[in-house]
C-alpha cells in the first residue's frame, strides 16, 4: 500500500506548485504525448545501419514486427507484450528436422528487439535504460548437434562433390577451402583475389563480428585459388572469388545445391543434416586432439575468452604452429611451418 502524503507535504506541493503558476487542476488536464517513433517507421532505419549479418539474422522478425505492431510506437509494448510475440514465433516458425522447438527463432526474435532497442536509446528516442526486451530472458541454447565426420565418410564427401552436379570444379574448391581453413561460409564468401598471400600460402578471412584473420592454407589450395581467379574472375583485385563459369559470384545458394546434392547421393548427409559447418567442426576437432586446445582456438578465428587465465594471453598460438598443424593435416609443406611439420 503507497504511503499516505503527511498534511505537510501536501501543503509544500501545493506552495511550489503555486510558485509556478500551475493549479491542480492544470496538471489532470495535462497529457504527456510521446515523441518516439512507430516501429514502421524505425525498423528500417535501425535495418540500415547494421551489418549484414545481423540484417540476415534479424530482418526477417522485424517485418514480423512491422507486420503486426507497425503503426504502434516503440515504447509502447511491455516484456509482457514481447514475450507474448516471441510465444507467436515460436509456435509460427518453419519446423524443421534439425530444429529445436524453435527456440532458435525465439532467441533471434529476442535478440532482434533488443537490438531494436538499443539502437532507439543511443539515438536519443526512449531512455537509454528502456528496454522492455532485457526483461524477457533468452531461452536457454539446445547443445549442437553438429560433430567431427570421419575420415572415411569425408572422403565419401570430397568423392561426390568432385564427379558430380554442374560444376564439380568449384563445389571440390569450397569444400577443400572449408575444409582446410574451418572457415565459415561468410568467410568464404567475402573472400577476394586481393586475399591471396601466394608467397606464404595464407588467406585473408573475414568473419562474423567483423573478425578477421590470415589463415594457413596448403600450396595445393593456394594454386587452386588462383587459378580459379586466373580463369573465372575479371581482374578486379577486389571482387569476390568464388565465381560460376559465367563470371557470376556465387552465393549462399550454391551451399543449398551442394548440401542437397550430397544428400541425394550420400543418405546419410541428409539423414544428419549435415552442411558446411560440419566441415568446420571436423577441422578444429583434428587439430586440438593433435596440436592443443590453443592452435585450435586461433585456427578458429576465436576471441580469447576475457575471463581466461592471465597465462592465457602468453601461450596463444602463434601462425607458424598453425601453419604446422596446416601441414599435417594436408600432408604438404608450408613455408611457415617447421620442415618436419609433415612428418
Amino acid at each position: 500500500m503507497a504511503n499516505t502524503p503527511a498534511p505537510a507535504q501536501i501543503q509544500a506541493a501545493k506552495q511550489l506548485l503555486a510558485s509556478m503558476g500551475i493549479t491542480p487542476e492544470d496538471l489532470a488536464a495535462t497529457t504527456v504525448t510521446s515523441t518516439a517513433p512507430t516501429f514502421a517507421e524505425y525498423v528500417p532505419v535501425v535495418a540500415g545501419a547494421v551489418s549484414s549479418g545481423a540484417l540476415r539474422t534479424y530482418g526477417s522478425y522485424w517485418n514480423r514486427v512491422v507486420e503486426r505492431w507497425g503503426p504502434r510506437r516503440i515504447d509502447e509494448p511491455t516484456p509482457t507484450e514481447i514475450k507474448q510475440f516471441a510465444e507467436w514465433v515460436k509456435a509460427n516458425t518453419v519446423r524443421r528436422r534439425n530444429a529445436h522447438g524453435g527456440l532458435g527463432a525465439v532467441e533471434n526474435f529476442i535478440g532482434a528487439m533488443r537490438c531494436l532497442y538499443r539502437h532507439a536509446g543511443n539515438d536519443g528516442l526512449i531512455p537509454e535504460s528502456f528496454n522492455p526486451a532485457l526483461k524477457v530472458p533468452k531461452p536457454r541454447r539446445a547443445e549442437s548437434l553438429r560433430r567431427a565426420i570421419t575420415d572415411t565418410r569425408l572422403d565419401e564427401i570430397n568423392e561426390t562433390v568432385s564427379t558430380t552436379g554442374d560444376d564439380p570444379a568449384l563445389d571440390a574448391l569450397i569444400v577443400r577451402l572449408h575444409t582446410e581453413t574451418a572457415c565459415r561460409r561468410g568467410g568464404a564468401l567475402g573472400l577476394q583475389p586481393r586475399d591471396l598471400d601466394q608467397d606464404d600460402c595464407l588467406v585473408y578471412l573475414r568473419e562474423k563480428g567483423e573478425k578477421s584473420r590470415w589463415q594457413p592454407v596448403s600450396p595445393t589450395l593456394m594454386n587452386a585459388l588462383l587459378d580459379h581467379v586466373s580463369n573465372r574472375g575479371t581482374g578486379d583485385r577486389d571482387e569476390q572469388l568464388l565465381r560460376y563459369r559465367s563470371g557470376e559470384p556465387i552465393t549462399r545458394r550454391r551451399y543449398d545445391y551442394i548440401w542437397t546434392r550430397l544428400g541425394e547421393c550420400l543418405p546419410w548427409v541428409a539423414t544428419q543434416q549435415v552442411s558446411a559447418h560440419w566441415l568446420r567442426h571436423t577441422t578444429l576437432t583434428w587439430v586440438e586432439r593433435n596440436f592443443g586446445f590453443a592452435v585450435a582456438q586461433a585456427f578458429a578465428g576465436h576471441a580469447k575468452d576475457r575471463d581466461a587465465a592471465t597465462t592465457s594471453i602468453y601461450t596463444r598460438a602463434s601462425i607458424h604452429e598453425i601453419a604446422a598443424s596446416v601441414a599435417a593435416l594436408t600432408n604438404e609443406p608450408h613455408p611457415l611451418a617447421p620442415s618436419d611439420a609433415t612428418t
